[in-house]
C-alpha cells in the first residue's frame, strides 16, 4: 500500500509541472475558486486503459468539477491538456484522502496502473480543448479526445 500511495504522490508531483508562463493561464483564478459553489459541484469520473478515456468530457462554463481520474489500465497514462488547463480555474488536486497538491495550473497528469487522482476545478473559458496521453504510442493508438466547456 505505501509504494502504491507514494508512486501516486509522485505522479501527482510530476503532473504539477508546468512549461507555460503564469501569464498564459487564468489570471484571477483565486478569486473564480473562492466565489465558486463548491456543495453544487459535480464529480465526473473518466477511466483510462489502453488506450481510451471513458466518461463525460463536457463542462459547463463557471460551475464547479472534480474530475477522478482513474486509471483501470495495465499501464501509465497521462491526461496531457494545456490548453484545457489554461482555461480552467484549479482549486487543487488530491490522492484520495492521503494527500494533495494545490498548484495554480497543471499541463499534464499521470495516474498510474489501479490509481485515481481527483481533480477540483472552476470550468471558465469555454470553447472545444484536446485531452491526450503522451506515453509511448498511446495517442497514436486512439487514446486522445476533445474536452468541450459550453
Amino acid at each position: 500500500m505505501k509504494k502504491m500511495v507514494t508512486g501516486l504522490v509522485g505522479a501527482l508531483a510530476l503532473g504539477a509541472v508546468a512549461a507555460a508562463s503564469a501569464a498564459d493561464y487564468v489570471e484571477n483564478y483565486q478569486e473564480i475558486v473562492k466565489q465558486a459553489d463548491w456543495k453544487a459541484m459535480e464529480t465526473v469520473t473518466i477511466q483510462m486503459d489502453e488506450f481510451s478515456y471513458d466518461g463525460k468530457l463536457t463542462f459547463e462554463s463557471g460551475k464547479a468539477y472534480k474530475i477522478e481520474l482513474k486509471n483501470v489500465g495495465e499501464k501509465k497514462h497521462y491526461f496531457t491538456a494545456p490548453e484545457f488547463f489554461k482555461k480552467i480555474a484549479t482549486r487543487k488536486a488530491q490522492v484520495n484522502d492521503q494527500a494533495e497538491i494545490k498548484a495554480d495550473y497543471f499541463t499534464a497528469i499521470e495516474v498510474l496502473p489501479g490509481g485515481q487522482l481527483d481533480l477540483y476545478f472552476v470550468a471558465h473559458e469555454k470553447g472545444e480543448f484536446p485531452v491526450y496521453c503522451t506515453i509511448d504510442d498511446h495517442r497514436d493508438e486512439g487514446m486522445e479526445e476533445i474536452i468541450t466547456v459550453k
